[in-house]
């Protein structure tokens, strides 16, 4: 079992920035696909960021790229979101997510993913 715990999230203007958390417990994420989902209201969970398991390879959704870097430190067992550029569309909660598979074939679908973390708010302002 693998416990995720997200940190960070908080009220900013667009333009902005904010660093999100991921702090993973029960085992150790570099066994871990790790990744970032958010979810407005009313609307379906949708896929941000992820990261592999040694790091060296990351995907964005259209919305997250040049904006978003997700990162990770193993020794830590923690994941990051730092997010730039922030607008307004960008208000959600964001989920943390791991994967546990030896492969995965949906890195952005919300069914591939095991284990969550139970989201941080993050809101921006016009």
């Amino acid at each position: 079992q693998v416990q995720l715990e997200e940190s960070g999230g908080g009220l900013v203007q667009a333009g902005g920035s904010l660093r999100l958390s991921c702090a993973a417990s029960g085992r150790t994420i570099s066994s871990l696909i790790m990744g970032w989902f958010r979810q407005a209201p009313g609307k379906e969970r949708e896929f941000v960021a992820t990261i592999t398991r040694s790091g060296l390879s990351t995907y964005y959704s259209n919305s997250a790229k040049g904006r978003f870097t997700i990162s990770r430190d193993n020794a830590k067992n923690t994941v990051f979101l730092q997010m730039n550029s922030l607008k307004p569309e960008d208000t959600a909660a964001y989920y943390c997510a791991a994967d546990q598979d030896l492969s995965s074939r949906s890195y952005s679908s919300v069914s591939e993913y095991d284990y969550w973390g139970q989201g941080t708010q993050v809101t921006v302002s016009s």
